[in-house]
């Protein structure tokens, strides 16, 4: 505590340039992850596949795959390159004093006296943000749902269907915000200069209450699930949780090609009850026991501890930035830099603060993929030593095409994004060889339907 006391001394100095910090930060970012961009763009010019993969990709997914990884780093430089401009253009002109000031007064003029402190302030303030950029986000959101993936064949969403999605997304923010902000709110008012102790486990206890209803109210709003039907693929998965003692309760099927071509495969429940979910399009593009291998992997990381592990590794995390949050609540400096002169709101010195907290967060990202790389080398050996290894790789290899996953990356572009080894570092660790070019015919039979499985919320 005297440590952080000390901190909080340090850092708030009057007159401090936080605004032109934060602002270089967020520059500097954008500037560092584009030049990163660029390298790989040069890796997209390619016009050979890796050795290693020669003799399982045609020239013509490959061509197509690259094409498809140029077209999504373009999206990603010009969406970034927009992000970046409001972010700045927020700060510059003093938007968040500006709408706090407008969102108070909407409140004294039609909230009853009751509802006129700094909580209800805060989620009609934060409430009103999400608006915001929602609607500064569309045009992105568009292009890349209706124009980049409709493009190569993805996008599966009808105008209505987007729309309906994003009005039940913003329904299910009005009604899940305000309990948790007031809560978050009401332990930092309440507990004194020990709120981070107390907020943490407030996060850790709304973490387990998330992931234990988000299954049954939040996930049926967008799609439907179904019991996975009797057959070889049920009784194959079946025996695989017996073999492995996993906690399995239910089967289940989700219908994902309503939305896309792409597919996911997750497990979610508590300790000692777990449902699996499977999504429709990993089922209908992939032989039985490449589904049940993939499966292997997954449940692998459950096995290892992964799972358990890298929630503590978050909890870990959560604790260490309520606690230097601890340190900038108070810092008068910040909040003046940005506008706040008279009022020092809980809520904006929050969002000050994860400004502040970026470069940071850049490391920690950095960090979590070299060890989210690590896991993923041990979930494929888990489902080789069962017996995969074959089914494992040839799934790994027909995703990458059918997802148009790029072939090759760039090594520090790889390092700092992705939280998976590329294709060809699976493939060697699994000691595959090959044994056919997938050619184009079977490229054509699927142009509609490309699967990027992921599981547990991971990539495959």
């Amino acid at each position: 505590m005297d440590i952080l006391q000390r901190l909080a001394h340090f850092l708030d100095r009057p007159l401090f340039p936080w605004k032109k910090l934060i602002i270089g930060f967020s520059l500097g970012q954008y500037v560092f992850e584009g030049l990163l961009s660029l390298r790989q763009y040069q890796i997209l010019r390619q016009t050979r596949p890796p050795k290693v993969l020669e003799n399982e990709v045609s020239q013509e997914v490959f061509d197509k795959s690259q094409s498809y990884g140029r077209a999504k780093a373009k999206y990603s430089l010009f969406s970034g390159l927009y992000g970046q401009i409001q972010n700045t253009a927020f700060i510059y002109y003093d938007v968040l004093p500006k709408l706090w000031a407008l969102t108070g007064s909407w409140l004294h003029r039609f909230a009853p006296e009751r509802f006129s402190g700094e909580i209800s302030h805060s989620i009609i303030f934060v409430l009103t943000f999400i608006v915001i950029q929602q609607v500064l986000s569309l045009p992105t959101s568009i292009y890349h749902t209706f124009v980049l993936e409709e493009k190569f064949g993805f996008n599966k969403q009808t105008p209505k269907l987007f729309v309906m999605d994003m009005l039940k997304s913003q329904m299910l923010a009005f009604i899940l915000t305000p309990p948790i902000l007031a809560g978050f709110l009401a332990i930092v008012q309440k507990t004194g200069n020990q709120f981070f102790y107390y907020l943490w486990l407030f996060g850790a206890g709304l973490q387990v209450f998330m992931i234990t209803i988000y299954p049954i109210t939040i996930l049926p709003l967008f799609n439907k699930l179904s019991p996975l039907e009797p057959g070889d693929l049920k009784t194959g998965v079946e025996d695989l949780a017996k073999r492995l003692k996993f906690p399995l309760s239910e089967l289940h099927v989700i219908d994902g090609s309503k939305r896309s071509a792409h597919s996911n495969a997750y497990f979610f429940g508590m300790p000692w009850k777990k449902h699996i979910v499977i999504y429709d399009t990993l089922i209908e593009k992939s032989e039985t026991q490449e589904v049940v291998a993939v499966l292997a992997h997954e449940l692998g990381h459950w096995s290892l501890g992964h799972t358990t592990r890298l929630f503590g590794i978050s909890q870990a995390h959560f604790l260490y930035i309520f606690a230097l949050f601890s340190v900038f609540i108070n810092n008068t400096s910040l909040y003046e830099s940005f506008g706040f002169h008279e009022e020092f709101p809980i809520i904006i010195g929050f969002i000050l603060f994860s400004d502040a907290l970026a470069p940071m967060d850049t490391v920690i990202k950095l960090l979590m993929n070299i060890l989210s790389r690590r896991y993923e080398f041990q979930a494929d050996e888990f489902a080789q030593k069962l017996g995969y290894s074959t089914e494992l790789a040839r799934s790994l290899i027909k995703l990458q095409i059918q997802n148009l996953s790029t072939m090759d990356a760039d090594w520090m572009y790889a390092s700092y994004h992705f939280s998976h080894p590329i294709l060809s570092e699976r493939l060697g660790a699994l000691g595959w060889y090959g044994d056919s070019k997938v050619g184009v015919s079977e490229r054509k039979q699927s142009k509609d339907e490309k699967i990027a499985t992921q599981a547990s919320g991971r990539e495959l």
